[in-house]
C-alpha cells in the first residue's frame, strides 16, 4: 500500500507550493493486471483543470483554465486530489505573466513524475456562458485588498445610467473546507455612473473572504446599492459546480433587470 498523506485531512495552502504534488507508481496496477515493458499499447493521459488562478506583479488575479497532457510510458501518475491543492496553492501567489505560469506548472510536473509533461493554458469560461454586458477584467489596475473592502466603489456625481458589467475573477474560500470558490457575477444597475476599476478592485477584494456563496452576493448587492445609490440593482452569480451542485444566487430590487 502507497503512503499517501492525501488519505488524511489535507490543508488549504493559497501560496506556491510544488511539494504538495503526490505522484503515485504506476507499476502496482500494471503489475496486477499483467501488463509489462513494453506497454501492449499507445496513448496519453489527458487531464482538463477547470480552476488554474494566480496573480500577477500588480496583485491582480488571472484566471485560466489548463489541459494536461502526461504521457503513459513513465513511472509514475499524479494523484488528483494533490494536483488540485497544488493548483489552489496558486491562488495568492504573483508570477510574471502567463507563460512563467505554464512553464512552472510543467516544470514541477515533470519533475514529479519523471517525464515530459506538455502544459496549456486557455481562457476561461465558467459554465460556458458569456455574460451579456461590459466584462471588467481586461482592465490594468493594482490590487491590494484580499479582504472585502467595500471603500474601494464610488461612482461619479450626477450621472444617471443604466448598465450591465460581469467578471469571471470572484473568488471566496468556503467557511466549511477552506476551498476556493469561483463564479461568473453579473451586475445590472440604474443610478450614479459606478467606477469600473473600483467595482473590479472591490470583487477582487473577496479573494481571502471565507463565507458561503449566498452570504457573499449578498454582501456585495447590500454595498452597491448603499455605497452607489442605486435606484435598481440585478446580481446574478454562476459558481462552478461542487458535489455535482452548482448554485447561481440571484439578488434584487422589486424590479428585475436582465443579466
Amino acid at each position: 500500500m502507497i503512503s499517501n498523506p492525501l488519505i488524511q485531512k489535507a490543508p488549504y495552502v493559497a501560496t506556491y507550493t510544488s511539494s504538495l504534488l503526490c505522484p503515485i507508481p504506476r507499476k502496482m496496477n500494471r503489475e496486477k493486471i499483467g501488463i509489462n515493458f513494453p506497454l501492449p499499447f499507445q496513448g496519453r493521459d489527458v487531464w482538463h483543470a477547470d480552476e488554474i488562478s494566480w496573480l500577477n506583479k500588480k496583485g491582480k488575479p488571472h484566471f485560466k483554465t489548463a489541459t494536461i497532457l502526461f504521457p503513459i510510458d513513465n513511472d509514475f501518475l499524479i494523484e488528483s486530489k494533490s494536483l488540485k491543492l497544488y493548483f489552489n496553492s496558486f491562488n495568492q501567489s504573483a508570477f510574471e505573466n502567463e507563460k512563467a505560469v505554464m512553464d512552472c506548472i510543467e516544470r514541477d510536473l515533470s519533475s514529479a513524475t519523471q517525464s515530459r509533461v506538455t502544459v496549456m493554458l486557455n481562457d476561461n469560461k465558467v459554465n460556458d456562458a458569456t455574460p451579456e454586458g461590459f466584462c471588467l477584467d481586461d482592465q490594468d489596475i493594482a490590487c491590494e485588498h484580499y479582504f472585502p473592502a467595500p471603500d474601494l466603489l464610488t461612482v461619479t456625481p450626477g450621472s444617471m445610467i443604466t448598465e450591465t458589467l460581469y467578471s469571471r475573477l470572484l473568488k471566496s474560500n468556503c467557511p466549511v473546507t477552506h476551498q476556493p470558490d469561483w463564479a461568473t457575477i453579473g451586475i445590472t444597475y440604474t443610478g450614479p455612473k459606478i467606477s469600473r476599476d473600483g467595482l473590479l478592485r472591490y470583487l477582487v477584494s473577496f479573494r481571502q473572504h471565507a463565507e458561503f456563496h449566498e452570504h457573499c452576493i449578498e454582501t456585495i448587492f447590500v454595498d452597491i446599492l448603499k455605497r452607489c445609490a442605486c435606484t435598481q440593482l440585478t446580481i446574478r452569480a454562476s459558481y462552478t459546480r461542487r458535489g455535482g451542485i452548482a448554485i447561481h444566487p440571484e439578488r434584487y430590487t422589486n424590479k428585475l433587470l436582465a443579466v
